[in-house]
């Protein structure tokens, strides 16, 4: 079993950003329960909507998916913060996972620059909240980026 990740001045952040991804890892399994209101409130798209009304498995499948991956980045978050058990590729999986919640928060301004009447409150605030998750995995990425790195004692070289 791999070590632990000491603490470190990310660790607060790193625990911060597992929390925020667990939690819209769930708010994404409300949605699929609370049915097409839920999605459209959410701001998934009236394809989605209908194709939920319609009884349709893809939007719940489409939905499930992204929880996954939202509570794999929280798994990944805590491996950094040190709270469960390191993780092969964890610095390269922090900076990605960082990178799409920040790309994802800053679609915003291309999209109000080319598209402004597809920009509403709705995504104002979820690309505000979302850009706040990547800045809180970014923090915590680049304060603990030493303590991150692969430690040295794990791999050992061939002889010759």
């Amino acid at each position: 079993m791999s070590p632990k990740v000491p603490r470190h001045a990310g660790t607060p952040w790193l625990v911060a950003g597992g929390l925020l991804s667990f939690f819209a890892a769930v708010l994404h399994l409300v949605v699929i329960a609370g049915g097409p209101e839920w999605y459209r409130f959410f701001g998934a798209g009236e394809d989605l909507a209908q194709a939920a009304e319609r009884g349709a498995w893809m939007p719940a499948i489409v939905t499930s998916a992204i929880a996954a991956i939202l509570a794999l980045w929280g798994v990944i978050a805590l491996s950094g913060a040190g709270r469960l058990r390191r993780l092969r590729m964890l610095r390269a999986a922090l900076v990605a996972i960082a990178a799409i919640y920040l790309a994802r928060g800053l679609l915003l301004l291309p999209l109000a620059l080319l598209k402004p009447e597809l920009v509403g409150a709705f995504e104002v605030w979820s690309s505000l909240i979302v850009l706040g998750y990547g800045l809180t995995y970014a923090i915590g990425t680049a304060k603990g980026w030493r303590v991150l790195r692969v430690s040295g004692g794990h791999r050992t070289r061939p002889s010759v």
